[in-house]
C-alpha cells in the first residue's frame, strides 16, 4: 500500500493545487521585488512589475535567472532576508568561477525536511525504519539534507557522511540499516566492496536506496538493486533550490513526483527560451515558491527533461519529471554530435561492463578525439590481446550505434579507474572551447 508523509497537500486535487501556487507566486514575487534589488532592477529592464502577475499564466513574463546571475551577486546579493533571519547557508561545490551560496531561515529548513520526508516516505520509510545517509555533510545539500528529511520521517538516521568504506558497511549491518542515500556511483562501490567482503544480496539488510546528485542510466539502477537486493529510487534537486527533494520517485518509479505545492515547474526550449507545449522535451526551469531567505524565479536548472502530466498510479496528483536525459552544459557536442554520459553508460552496461569508465575528449588538428576508457569486471578479465581487441570491438560497434559517431575504446584492468565517493567524474574535456 502506497505510503505519503503529508497526505493532503500530496494527493490535493490539480484544481486546488494550481490555485494554491497561484496564491504563493503572487506573494513571492512581491517579496522578491520588494528585498532583492538586482532581480527587481532585472524585471524593471523587462518592463514587468509584481502587479503584471496574478497566476502561474503570466509566468513567461518573468525575466530568468542563471547560474551566472549567482555568481554576479556573489555573496548575498540576493538575500531577500536580513541576516539575522538566516540559519544556515549551502554552497555548490562547482570548480569554476565563484561559488554560489545558498541562505535559509528556519522555515526553509522545515519545507526542505519535509520535501526529504515525502522522499524517505515514498521508498518506504517509516518510523520502524534505520536511514544511513552517507551523502557528504557540510555545505554539500545532500547530507543535511536527507538527515533531515529521515528526522522528519521518524527514521533512526545514521549519519555517515561520504568515505571509509568499510566502516560504512559495518554499520550498514551491524545497525541493520534498511534505506541508504547516496550517489549512485557509490552506492556501486559500496556494493563491490561488499561483494568483496562476501555478503551477497540475501546478507545485506537494506531495503531501499535513495540515490541522486549525479546522471545515472535504468541499467545502473537494475545492477545496484541486483547487487544489494534493494529497490533503487531517485531523487533530485538543486543547492540554489534548497537541495534534494524538489522530486522524488514514488512505488511506481514512472518520473519523479515535483513538490509542485514549493515549486512550479516549467519546460522551454534552451535556445530561445519559450515555453513549450505540455509533454514537450526542454530544460527544465524552475521557480520557488517559499524559499524565504534565497527566493529564486524562473531559474535555468540547465536540466534537459519532460514533465509528465498524466495522474500517476500511486495517488499523488503533483506533476512528474522524466529523469533528466543529461544538462545543456555537460552535454558534449563532439564532431557536431550530441552526446551524454548516461547514453555511453547504457551500451557499457548492456555489454556487462560495470559503470565505471571515463570519457576523454581532446583536439589534434583540430578534429575532435573521443576516447571511452572502460574498466573489465574481474568476471570478464582478460590479458589475451586477442581476446582484449575483440572487446574493444564491440563496444566501439555499440557505441557508434548509440551515438552515431566513433570512439576509441580501451579496456583497463579490475580497480584502475580511481573511485569516487562522491560525484563521480566521468568526464575530461581537454579541448580549449
Amino acid at each position: 500500500m502506497e505510503r505519503y508523509f503529508q497526505q493532503d497537500l500530496e494527493c490535493m486535487s490539480r484544481e486546488k493545487l494550481v490555485k494554491l501556487q497561484n496564491e504563493k507566486l503572487v506573494k513571492q514575487v512581491w517579496h522578491v521585488w520588494s528585498n532583492v534589488p538586482y532581480y527587481k532592477k532585472k524585471m524593471e529592464e523587462a518592463g514587468v512589475t509584481p502587479d503584471d502577475i496574478k497566476s502561474s499564466e503570466d509566468l513567461k513574463k518573468l525575466p530568468f535567472m542563471s547560474k551566472d546571475d549567482l555568481r554576479n551577486t556573489y555573496p548575498d546579493g540576493l538575500l531577500a532576508v536580513p541576516k539575522k533571519d538566516v540559519v544556515r547557508i549551502h554552497s555548490t561545490s562547482g570548480t569554476t568561477g565563484k561559488r554560489v551560496v545558498g541562505y535559509y531561515t528556519q522555515n526553509d529548513i522545515d519545507m526542505w525536511d519535509e520535501c526529504c520526508a515525502r522522499a524517505i516516505t515514498a521508498a518506504g520509510g517509516t518510523e520502524e525504519d534505520v536511514v544511513q545517509v552517507s551523502y557528504g555533510y557540510g555545505l554539500f545539500t545532500g547530507g543535511l539534507g536527507l538527515h533531515g528529511g529521515s528526522h522528519k520521517a521518524g527514521c533512526m538516521t545514521i549519519p555517515m557522511s561520504s568515505g571509509s568504506t568499510d566502516r560504512q558497511i559495518m554499520f550498514i549491518m551491524d545497525l541493520k540499516a534498511s534505506i541508504l542515500c547516496c550517489t549512485p556511483s557509490y552506492a556501486a562501490y559500496l556494493a563491490e566492496r561488499m561483494n568483496e567482503m562476501g555478503y551477497g544480496p540475501d546478507d545485506i539488510p537494506l531495503k531501499a536506496g535513495i540515490f541522486g546528485a549525479e546522471a545515472w542510466s535504468e541499467e545502473m539502477r537494475r545492477d545496484i538493486e541486483k547487487n544489494l537486493g534493494i529497490k533503487a529510487f531517485d531523487i533530485y534537486g538543486l543547492t540554489e533550490l534548497s537541495g534534494p527533494g524538489v522530486a522524488y520517485e514514488c512505488s511506481a518509479q514512472e518520473g519523479m513526483h515535483i513538490n509542485e505545492d514549493h515549486f512550479l515547474a516549467e519546460i522551454v526550449d534552451p535556445d530561445t527560451l519559450e515555453p513549450l507545449p505540455p509533454g514537450s522535451q526542454g530544460e527544465l526551469v524552475f521557480t520557488s515558491l517559499d524559499r524565504e531567505a534565497f527566493p529564486l524565479l524562473r531559474y535555468r536548472t540547465k536540466d534537459i527533461c519532460r514533465l509528465i502530466p498524466e495522474p500517476c498510479s500511486c495517488g499523488r496528483t503533483h506533476l512528474r519529471m522524466e529523469k533528466p536525459k543529461g544538462r545543456s552544459d555537460d552535454m558534449l557536442i563532439i564532431r557536431g554530435v550530441n552526446v551524454f554520459p548516461s547514453q555511453i553508460e547504457t551500451v557499457l552496461i548492456n555489454h556487462g561492463y560495470a559503470a565505471n569508465y571515463q570519457i576523454i575528449v581532446d583536439r589534434v588538428n583540430n578534429t575532435d578525439t573521443f576516447e571511452v576508457k572502460v574498466e573489465m569486471t574481474p568476471e570478464i578479465f582478460t590479458d589475451n590481446i586477442g581476446e582484449v581487441e575483440a572487446k574493444q570491438k564491440e563496444l566501439t560497434d555499440g557505441l557508434k550505434s548509440m551515438l552515431g559517431i566513433k570512439a576509441k575504446v580501451t579496456l583497463v584492468a579490475p580497480k584502475t579507474i580511481a573511485r569516487s565517493e562522491g560525484k563521480a567524474v566521468r568526464v575530461i574535456d581537454n579541448r580549449k572551447i
